[in-house]
């Protein structure tokens, strides 16, 4: 792959984050320090008829750990943070999300609009929310074993239910889902293989996987009602880990993330191969700030959460 355009100039990527980085406070610092941070929680709370400002500033960890709060709230903290960034003269050679993330990445290139992905991602959660009847579903991370052998147990492990590969975060750490007694022997056979740990996730949904089905047929008309344009930066897809060519790509590419997986590995490598030196986490925490360099030791890699954070970046990379 040839180096990205652009990145002889800037040569940093943006890295938006999914469902799990959410926090109570989250976004306070950037609507307190940032008018146009505060302009986004403003239009937030007008779309979506509701102060989800409040929720991310002062809501609690379990209504924030509801899906259809948490894929809001984590957009509009994470484009608020991006906003910031674009104020003080800062624009990546390219961008890729973690799942949900990759809606906001496509909100950052101007491929979809906030307002559109805000009402967009507050679907997206009921319908994944509602695919598959709470309890009957798990997600589990797998340290310590090869992705291949994750697979392989996965296939095993399945019998008539379905569990497979999710996300494949890092070389050594992969994120199984499916039917929960499929999960739990898939678990089991992780660890009689060595698996450093196993986990089981305190999720609501299995993601990405097909039992997601459902809610990807849901979502599909209400992407096709919405206009997609052309990036203008390449955003590399969860799905693909390449980058989306236009705007019919970005949204066929958000319908099918829904049931498979985030190759965030592959995602991550190829950037680096594409020309980015430094990446810059945009939004709530700093997981992908630590998958990152379980992928590339020693790579930079910047957050920008807080509004000090912001200016730090700011004054690090952006226009002398």
């Amino acid at each position: 792959m040839g180096r990205l355009a652009g990145s002889l100039v800037s040569r940093f990527g943006f890295l938006f984050p999914g469902q799990g980085s959410q926090a109570p406070g989250m976004g306070r610092s950037l609507a307190d320090a940032f008018p146009e941070s505060r302009a986004v929680f403003e239009t937030a709370d007008r779309v979506l008829e509701r102060r989800l400002s409040e929720l991310c500033f002062s809501g609690d960890a379990a209504q924030l750990a509801l899906t259809e709060n948490t894929q809001p709230a984590v957009l509009t903290t994470s484009v608020a943070a991006c906003r910031a960034l674009a104020a003080r003269g800062l624009r990546p050679a390219a961008a890729a999300g973690h799942s949900l993330g990759e809606y906001s990445a496509h909100v950052a290139a101007g491929s979809l609009s906030f307002e559109d992905a805000l009402r967009a991602v507050q679907l997206r959660g009921r319908f994944m929310q509602d695919a598959v009847p709470v309890g009957e579903g798990a997600m589990a991370a797998v340290i310590g074993l090869p992705p291949d052998e994750v697979v392989r147990i996965c296939r095993e492990a399945s019998g008539t239910e379905i569990v497979s590969s999710a996300n494949f975060n890092s070389p050594l750490q992969v994120v199984i889902a499916g039917h929960a007694g499929a999960v739990s022997r898939a678990m089991s056979s992780a660890t009689a293989a060595g698996a450093r740990r196993v986990v089981r996730l305190d999720v609501s949904a299995p993601f990405h996987c097909a039992l997601m089905r459902p809610a990807a047929e849901r979502l599909r008309p209400v992407l096709e009602a919405i206009a997609f344009a052309d990036p203008t930066f390449p955003v590399f897809g969860n799905v693909e880990a390449t980058p989306v060519g236009d705007g019919a790509g970005a949204r066929e590419a958000l319908v099918r993330q829904v049931t498979e997986p985030v190759r965030w590995t592959e995602t991550i490598e190829r950037m680096i191969d594409s020309g980015i030196e430094t990446f810059v986490e945009v939004g709530p925490g700093r997981v992908l700030a630590g998958l990152v360099r379980g992928i590339r030791p020693g790579m930079r890699v910047l957050a920008a959460s807080e509004a000090r954070d912001v200016l730090a970046v700011a004054d690090e990379l952006g226009p002398s």
